[in-house]
């Protein structure tokens, strides 16, 4: 999943993208109203994370736009407007949830994988392939029925090649799946992160297709 913060306030925005990177999501972030809506014209966005009181155009108008110009991926308010009628006034805007400041990352976190879930109307699907299985819901991969432990990466990683298991992706695909904006991301970052899945699901699980990328292994 990417995610679009839009937050003006630096230290919250630092917080949260460092929390949600660590949950194992790409994460980019607008500063202001209008670069939040730059940024929702681009339509990557698996789900957004909206303040509402933004310099240059206010989060309500904001979400009003994205929603009137089609945009459908789940919205979360973010904000220190605990006011019944604001909240209520975001909802019949078209947000999916609201979360009042401050708030728990951890709660952040639940809502943001609640939201997911629920983004086409019904429980994400299970991947499988070959005698490794993926719960993206659950956040759990399998190896012949064990479980693995994965850090967020590598989840992401696995993630990305499992669901088009034939498809070859280059580095920079993986990396825009695995990264924000701004995140420094090393010439050989996908390499290690590769190497590092390998060890744990099997050296021969993941191809190298030399002078292009990577995929997994055909069954």
């Amino acid at each position: 999943m990417r995610l679009l913060l839009v937050e003006d306030d630096d230290m919250i925005a630092e917080t949260v993208l460092g929390a949600m990177r660590r949950a194992g999501y790409a994460i980019d972030w607008a500063a202001d109203g209008r670069a939040a809506e730059l940024s929702l014209g681009n339509g990557v966005y698996d789900l957004v994370l909206l303040d509402l009181g933004l310099p240059k155009k206010d989060g309500i108008d904001v979400l009003n736009a994205y929603r009137q110009s089609g945009g459908a991926a789940p919205v979360i308010i973010l904000t220190a407007r605990d006011a019944v009628d604001e909240r209520i006034r975001g909802l019949d805007t078209g947000a999916d949830d609201y979360l009042i400041k401050p708030f728990d990352l951890d709660e952040l976190a639940a809502r943001v994988r609640a939201l997911s879930r629920r983004r086409t109307g019904q429980k994400q699907p299970v991947y499988a392939h070959g005698d490794l299985t993926l719960d993206p819901a659950a956040h759990e991969v399998t190896k012949n029925g064990a479980p693995l432990v994965l850090v967020p990466r590598e989840f992401a990683l696995l993630q990305a090649l499992i669901e088009e298991p034939t498809r070859v992706f280059t580095k920079a695909e993986l990396e825009e799946k695995l990264y924000g904006w701004g995140e420094e991301v090393g010439s050989n970052t996908i390499e290690v992160h590769v190497h590092s899945l390998r060890r744990k699901i099997g050296a021969d699980q993941v191809v190298t297709v030399r002078g292009v990328g990577y995929r997994l292994k055909r069954c």
